[in-house]
């Protein structure tokens, strides 16, 4: 839960009042609030943070949504990881 200043719970729509000209300003008009969430989860992984400690920051009571739901795969992890492969069987 977000909260402001002063500690009191953020309301949704003073939150979405917000995020909205935020994300226009920043050209992602598509992407929701909800979607930082998941864009967390692919970063902390990517910085190499255990999938334990991201479980345990995001607040999931289970792993497979953390790493099943909300860590995405780049392009350029796909790529480094065929990459390693081709070396290998080369």
């Amino acid at each position: 839960m977000f909260t402001s200043r002063v500690g009191t719970p953020l309301e949704p729509d003073n939150l979405r009042r917000s995020w909205y000209p935020l994300r226009k300003t920043i050209g992602a008009e598509g992407t929701r609030f909800h979607d930082l969430r998941h864009s967390c989860v692919t970063l902390l992984l990517g910085l190499g943070v255990p999938p334990h400690v991201v479980q345990e920051i995001v607040g999931h009571a289970d792993m497979s949504v953390t790493l099943g739901i909300y860590a995405h795969v780049s392009l350029k992890d796909k790529r480094e990881a065929l990459a390693l492969l081709q070396e290998r069987i080369g």
